[in-house]
């Protein structure tokens, strides 16, 4: 859903139903239903308020900020959901942090499935804050383990959906020890599927086509901190 800011002051709602929404709907035996919704600020650079100040800043925001369009696939919109809280001098959000890819290496570097041992990687992933502890409302208690299924799977563990673009989306309970800014860990392995040499041939990287690069997305689930992991497939 897109909010166009028109210079009448008036406020248009653009929405449009989704792909998975228009399935749905096209069951017509009432299955469809909308039951909630979130909002984002995907468009929103805060670098503004830094730069001019919070009342300045703010009023260009306003002004300037080019709004996007209502999208219909769910894995273009919505990508900084707003969150609400009820502590009113909240000032500080949490972040996820990657302590462990099993790996000394900025990326997780993999091999693909039919080579033993380096095609399994544990992934360890931190709540954490500055300063103080997390506030209780912002406590991560379950993650969203978003990833590319053609490439990658976390065994032993049901997906719950996988899109046309075969993106495939877990939600993984988090461990039963916090971290030491009282939020949320999770520890989860990752493995490599068994690719094909075509495989390689048709996605991997320009100018390398024995490497393939993809992304693994985790987002903390009531805390909405993003933080997304660099892997390298690599073909031998």
């Amino acid at each position: 859903m897109g909010f166009l800011d028109h210079s009448t002051n008036n406020i248009i709602i653009d929405a449009a139903l989704t792909d998975l929404g228009r399935k749905f709907l096209a069951r017509n035996d009432g299955s469809f239903s909308i039951i909630k919704f979130a909002l984002a600020d995907d468009e929103v650079d805060y670098s503004i308020i830094k730069k001019f100040g919070r009342q300045v800043g703010r009023e260009k925001i306003a002004k300037n900020t080019i709004v996007l369009e209502a999208q219909t696939s769910a894995e273009l919109g919505l990508k900084f959901k707003v969150l609400s809280n009820s502590n009113a001098v909240l000032t500080r959000l949490s972040k996820l942090q990657i302590t462990s890819l099993n790996t000394d290496a900025s990326f997780l570097s993999m091999t693909k499935g039919q080579v033993s041992g380096n095609n399994f990687k544990t992934v360890t992933v931190e709540q954490t804050i500055s300063v103080g502890l997390v506030d209780t409302e912002f406590v991560d208690n379950s993650f969203t383990v978003i990833m590319n299924d053609r490439f990658l799977t976390i065994p032993d563990k049901t997906k719950i959906a996988v899109t046309a673009t075969n993106t495939a989306t877990y939600m993984l309970g988090r461990d039963a020890q916090k971290t030491a800014s009282g939020g949320g860990k999770l520890i989860f392995t990752v493995s490599t599927r068994s690719l094909t040499d075509e495989t390689f041939n048709i996605f991997g990287n320009y100018g390398n086509k024995a490497m393939i690069s993809t992304i693994i997305t985790i987002v903390g689930v009531h805390s909405g901190a993003v933080k997304n992991i660099n892997v390298q497939i690599s073909k031998t």
